[in-house]
Parts: C-alpha cells; structure tokens; sequence
C-alpha cells in the first residue's frame, strides 16, 4: 500500500531482493481498485452454480439467486475450452449514473434514499426477493481466482483474456507495466480520470 513514486520504486527493490539478480525489469499487472462488494463465482461444467460474498475470509454469504440476475454475468459461459470447475472472484459494484438515476426515482416516490453506492450494491445483494435485484443497476469485474479444476495461463494478463473470451466482464483499463516507473504513471493516469469513470474507485491494484 503506498502513496507515492518513492515509494512503489522501495516496493519494487524489495521484491527485487527476494529474485535472482538476472531479472532486470518486473512486469505488473495493473487495473483500477473498484470499491464494490467482493464476490467468488464458481462455475461448473460452464455453468454458474453458486455466488458468494468473501464474509471472514472462510465462510461467506449465498447469494447466488440475486447474481444470477446481473446481466454482465452469464449464467452459461461462452465457448467450450472452460476448466470443468472455474472460481473467478471479483467486485461487485454499482455505476454511478444507475445509483444517481435509482436515487432520484426512491425521492420521486418520497422513499428512503441509499448514502453511497457501495451500501446501495451491498444492501442490493442481501435482498430475499431477487425481483428487486434484478431492477436495480449492478454489475461486476473479475480480478482473480480461485478453484480451478485444469491449468490457466501463468500470466494474470492471459488469464484475463480467457475470461473475456468466457463472457465475464473485466475491466478494459488494465494494463500491463514494465517496472515501478511504468506502474506510477498509469497509477497517475486512472487518477486523474477518476471523476469520468462511472465507477467508485478507491486506488489502483498493482499485481
């Protein structure tokens, strides 16, 4: 976690510490930190099975039947090349335009109003009735994994040309850096567009 082109560069001579003194330049891979509900999908045999929230870290809430009415996420995935089990977690999260536009419609109605749209998506995927889920603008980036029942590509960046390649959403704006210098400016150009995207983003992960 840093602030600062200082120190990313002392991250990167740490890490370089740790690695043979033959590898010059580190390849990171970078993309906008959504500020969202972080989720696991799991697929099975191409199909969405289960939907969980992170909860402790061990045991995480259900919420599979509310999931599986965001529109971004298939419910079958595309092709036929995908592992027999597939584990993807990512963020779930709601646009800034749809939080603006459910707002202005609950004031309409003279309803209660949600603070931000993080609580808006959490408190969205905790509803028992799913038909209120399904009206109300979510959707997801993928930024990982988990189970995985065959081999993925080494390289996180292939990895998420296959899930793009499988219908699941990623996010458009990673990029691959080379080095800490590379990683501060794309860090500087995602901040400097920060009030443009229609997302909630608290950083940048660098991986």
């Amino acid at each position: 976690k840093v602030f600062d082109a200082e120190n990313l560069e002392k991250f990167e001579i740490r890490i370089k510490k740790r690695l043979p003194d033959s590898i010059v330049k580190i390849e990171y891979s970078c993309e906008p930190k959504i500020d969202g509900v972080a989720v696991s999908l799991r697929y099975e045999k191409g199909l969405l099975v289960q939907a969980a929230t992170r909860g402790d870290g061990k045991k995480g809430e259900d919420i599979t039947h509310n999931v599986k009415t965001i529109k971004d996420i298939p419910l079958r995935l595309e092709g036929d090349d995908y592992p027999n089990v597939l584990e993807v977690r990512g963020e779930i999260f709601m646009t800034k335009s749809g939080f603006a536009d459910m707002n202005n419609e609950a004031i309409k109605k003279e309803e209660k109003t949600f603070v931000n749209p993080r609580n808006a998506a959490a408190g969205t995927l905790r509803q028992l009735d799913s038909r209120i889920t399904a009206l109300r603008p979510l959707t997801m980036f993928c930024y990982s994994l988990g189970e995985v029942s065959s081999a993925l590509p080494s390289r996180l960046s292939e990895v998420f040309e296959l899930l793009d390649h499988w219908g699941l959403p990623v996010n458009s704006r990673r990029e691959v850096a080379n080095g800490s210098a590379d990683c501060f400016e794309y860090c500087s150009s995602i901040l400097s567009q920060r009030e443009d995207l229609d997302y909630e983003i608290d950083g940048v992960v660098l991986k």
